[in-house]
């Protein structure tokens, strides 16, 4: 298997990232209209805790197997690689074990104490066997994410997402006439059944297309006490990054409800409006991330093989190069979701009212999308405490907002997603300043940010002059939101050639997708 270049990696897992998110897309739309907000609500109060066990499960050790790999394969020592990932793949196996044990042991506490509704006992419930199933998953992405190879780990998520849409709305389905609990449940076996899909096939390809080490020079074997020092000096700070952010995640799952309760909301109204928040607001917003998760992805084992080199040149030019990615995707996304906030939770979802906090988090849109790639670079530096650090800073502010904002009768969940667009804002800057003491980076902003803002504002004027002289009457909302989207759409594109916001290097990568490598 060829290596593939940072840009043309991102790439696979962009294309696929559109796929997983367009047809997750449809999925929320059914869910949504399956089991309505109160379902999905119930099923993401547990599913952050369930996202929290698989860090603990994972511990970290997946990024650290595709930074470790990337270093070893560009000192041409393949072998040295393969150990890294056994030793790896034998330490993921003990602590997804012992975790999937803990978490079937301490459930009923969590039932009792923790959840805001005892019913969502068996939602969660369902989730447990994915624990092991997608922490050996996440060892083999690694290991070729590390060869920078990411048509597998492309390939294993579009099946995984088929499946589980599937299967999660045949089994919800089936179990609706049981109580919306029970549906719920049925979209917990649907996940289950998804990753175990995408680790079978995962093995398969690792099997089949494994990288042979005769080919390569021979170098001393290193000690297995050495190798496990290099992986948990990576592994840790990882680790306490992913667990404190889906520990914060919970903590909103489960105090957001509790505060929309608090402003005057019965807990059935509450985990509604909480189910629009999660169910409807985040999947929009979170769309873009096809781009920003992908580059980051790419960016670990593209750092640190620039590393290796000690280029750092190179890591400076792919520090710009994502960043310019991620703006170039996601000012126009905020843009947009910003003005038709309310045309698409009508026209997808058939709730109206969840325009409401979407309007709100698209302000912090371009900050969450820079969040997440500079954590990418960050941990292909090598630097991974330092998200940590500004993680728990940021959600300090997020989490004393959603307390105190979401309890006041008339802002409610305005003041929950107020109080996210705060974390994300803060997070994005923090990531930043520790990017610049580190690299010494200095992006030129004429590029990478002002030319894809002006870009966005003409989209915006054309966008709004659509909906204040297109009569709403005239046409179907389905197609007036298109026609606003692609009146917009060619607005951007055009301003940015206009300007030299894209080159025709951008289209020659675009190429590269559809060549044979």
């Amino acid at each position: 298997m060829t290596r593939q270049s940072f840009v043309y990696g991102a790439l696979i897992l962009v294309m696929a990232g559109f796929f997983n998110r367009f047809i997750g897309f449809i999925y929320q739309i059914l869910m949504i209209r399956l089991i309505e907000p109160e379902g999905v609500g119930l099923f993401n109060m547990v599913y952050p805790i369930y996202i929290m066990a698989l860090v603990l499960a994972g511990a970290g050790i997946p990024v650290a197997i595709a930074k470790l790999v990337a270093e070893e394969v560009a000192k041409n020592n393949l072998s040295g690689a393969y150990r890294i990932f056994y030793l790896a793949l034998a330490c993921i196996a003990c602590t997804s074990l012992s975790f999937t044990c803990l978490i079937i042991i301490g459930t009923p506490f969590l039932k009792a104490h923790i959840f805001p509704r005892p019913d969502a006992y068996s939602c969660f419930f369902a989730l447990i066997p994915a624990i092991m199933i997608v922490s050996l998953c996440s060892a083999y992405r690694g290991f070729f994410q590390g060869l920078q190879q990411m048509t597998p780990t492309a390939v294993t998520q579009i099946a995984e997402q088929i499946v589980r849409i599937s299967a999660g709305l045949t089994i919800a389905y089936l179990l609706l006439p049981k109580g919306v609990a029970y549906a719920a449940a049925g979209l917990s076996l649907g996940v289950v059944c998804g990753e175990l899909v995408g680790f079978l096939l995962i093995l398969w390809i690792y099997l089949a297309r494994r990288p042979p080490v005769g080919t390569l020079p021979k170098y001393a074997p290193e000690r297995p006490g050495a190798i496990a020092l290099r992986i948990f000096q990576l592994a840790v700070p990882v680790t306490l990054t992913r667990f404190i952010s889906t520990a914060l995640l919970s903590i909103d799952a489960l105090l957001i409800p509790r505060r929309l309760a608090t402003s005057g909301l019965s807990l059935s109204e509450a985990t509604a409006v909480y189910g629009q928040l999660v169910g409807i607001a985040e999947p929009l917003l979170f769309i873009p991330s096809i781009i920003t998760i992908s580059l980051a992805t790419a960016l670990v084992p593209a750092m640190s093989d620039a590393l290796a080199q000690n280029n750092l040149a190179l890591v400076r030019g792919r520090c710009e190069e994502a960043i310019r990615l991620t703006m170039l995707a996601g000012l126009p996304a905020a843009t947009i979701f910003l003005l038709l906030s309310e045309e698409f939770c009508t026209v997808f979802f058939g709730y109206r009212e969840a325009a409401t906090a979407l309007s709100v988090l698209a302000i912090g849109g371009p900050f969450l999308y820079l969040q997440q790639t500079t954590i990418g670079i960050l941990q292909g530096l090598g630097r991974a405490g330092r998200p940590l650090k500004n993680l728990v800073l940021a959600s300090l502010f997020k989490i004393t907002g959603i307390y105190y904002l979401t309890a006041i009768p008339g802002v409610s969940i305005r003041g929950a997603a107020f109080s996210l667009v705060t974390g994300y804002v803060i997070m994005a800057f923090l990531n930043y300043r520790d990017l610049k003491l580190i690299t010494n980076f200095r992006p030129d902003w004429h590029y990478v940010l002002t030319k894809p803002l002006l870009a966005s504002l003409g989209m915006a004027a054309v966008i709004w002059q659509a909906k204040e002289n297109i009569p709403a009457l005239i046409f179907p909302p389905l197609f007036q939101l298109g026609l606003y989207l692609l009146l917009g759409g060619i607005t951007y594109i055009g301003l940015l050639i206009i300007t030299g916001g894209l080159h025709i290097h951008d289209l020659n990568r675009l190429k590269q997708l559809f060549k044979i490598r």
